[in-house]
């Protein structure tokens, strides 16, 4: 089998400054941006109507833009997908054309009447129509922060008994910045906020705990293997170790996520853009987020098996490595004498 970076010995910890300068320029505009403008939430959020218009011909969405805007129905999304004659229409409930507010069917006729005067009775099909009121979009809202934050604690509990609290403490808070960053990465590209982007934060929560956990693993077995190293090399030692599986498992994980970013629809390329990122930032967290906070903890509350040897390396040493070969032996010297002793 390939096995790349079979002998890696990188020294990740080292870099952990430059890491919380990255996550600090990721995550302090896009939150800033996040509490000026908030989330662009889709209808299931906040209700609405979403409708499914095929034509005879294709007509393009401009057209179909201009007669929703003639009938009053603003900021209404028009998607192309599929055929050129297929197209996805959203209007959220009380947009205009003599929908009263928080009524999803309205809404829908107010559309098909300012699509029957722009474009013709007979010149398109309406062949689904799905109507979301805001009482269940805020449901569905309660219900995905509910899933999250759960999961923080359930995550907690089990690491807390697998391990110990410190561990689950540093993989919890790393996960959270996953949270933070790809929130963030959302706002940056203004994607729609659906249920297809919650379930792909929720999948991006659960691949970087498993990420995080196969790492502490690792060091908890390299802890009782190396007793006289200190936790510096311990987690670099168990990041290199990690890292071909790493490498492999994420690398075909993303490559799949690409084709969909580049192959798939309007409606799954939120969900592919949101799992590329969401693997990037996963396995960053896991090596220069959750390792470095474990580092931290334990020297702030070291446990009841610390050891000296197990707070922070001093800087400028190297990391964990095989020591180097001893040095040749000197040849023999003593002159003419010498050499004729060793001739006999």
């Amino acid at each position: 089998m390939i096995r790349l970076f079979a002998n890696a010995n990188y020294d990740f910890i080292k870099w952990r400054r430059w890491a919380y300068g990255l996550t600090a320029a990721i995550i302090i505009p896009g939150f800033a941006l996040f509490l000026v403008r908030g989330l662009n939430y889709s209808i299931e959020f906040t209700g609405g109507t979403q409708m499914q218009v095929q034509t005879k011909e294709a007509v393009g969405a401009a057209s179909i833009r201009s007669a929703l805007d003639a009938a009053g129905i603003r900021d209404a999304e028009i998607k192309e997908f599929g055929s050129p004659i297929d197209y996805m229409v959203i209007a959220r409930i009380g947009t205009g054309g003599g929908a009263p507010e928080g009524s999803s069917e309205a809404t829908a006729a107010a559309v098909d009447s300012a699509l029957a005067h722009g474009l013709g009775a007979g010149r398109y099909s309406i062949r689904g129509t799905e109507a979301v009121g805001p009482k269940v979009g805020r449901e569905l809202q309660g219900k995905a922060f509910l899933a999250i934050f759960f999961s923080f604690i359930v995550t907690l509990i089990y690491l807390a008994f697998r391990f110990e609290w410190r561990f689950g403490l540093a993989a919890v808070l790393a996960t959270f910045h996953d949270i933070l960053t790809t929130i963030a990465f959302i706002r940056y590209l203004n994607l729609e906020v659906s249920l297809v982007v919650v379930g792909a934060v929720l999948t991006m929560v659960g691949y970087s705990l498993n990420d995080t956990i196969i790492i502490f693993d690792r060091v908890r077995e390299n802890l009782r293997k190396y007793r006289r190293q200190n936790l510096y090399e311990i987690l670099n030692l168990s990041i290199n170790e990690t890292l071909p599986r790493s490498v492999l498992t994420h690398g075909t994980t993303m490559a799949t996520t690409i084709a969909l970013v580049l192959l798939a629809g309007e409606v799954l390329r939120p969900f592919a853009l949101v799992m590329t990122f969401a693997i990037f930032t996963g396995t960053f967290s896991s090596i220069y987020i959750a390792a470095p906070l474990l580092m931290y903890i334990e020297k702030r509350w070291p446990g009841q098996d610390a050891r000296g040897a197990r707070a922070l390396r001093p800087a400028g040493t190297v990391p964990l490595a095989p020591p180097p070969p001893p040095p040749p032996s000197p040849p023999p010297s003593g002159g003419s004498e010498a050499r004729s002793k060793a001739a006999v």
